[in-house]
């Protein structure tokens, strides 16, 4: 007999999702606090009415929290790791001319 464990996340007494990573878990539970957060400031706008909706525009958000983090200017994105690697083969090209 195989012995599975397996986290759950729960909300108001309702089972949201269960998964077999205590990591990944937690990671869900923070999703959907912050989903939890947009929700409350997206009610205090008054530009959408539909509750539905504001939970439904709170949750994408949430799932989408690095790019609305780029969005707000709150997080930079990356460069390109091409760019970079590009650059140091022309920097090494430009030292080996000078020598």
């Amino acid at each position: 007999m195989a012995v599975i464990v397996k986290y759950v996340v729960e909300r108001n007494g309702e089972e949201k999702m269960t998964f077999t990573s205590k990591a990944e878990a937690d990671a869900y539970d923070k999703m959907l606090d912050m989903a939890d957060e947009l929700f409350g400031l997206l009610g205090k706008s008054e530009l959408i009415e539909d509750e539905a909706k504001q939970e439904d525009l709170a949750m994408f958000l949430a799932q989408n929290k690095e790019e609305l983090l780029f969005a707000l200017g709150a997080k930079r994105r990356p460069a390109p790791k091409k760019a970079k690697k590009v650059a140091a083969v022309e920097d090494a090209e430009q030292q080996e001319d000078a020598a």
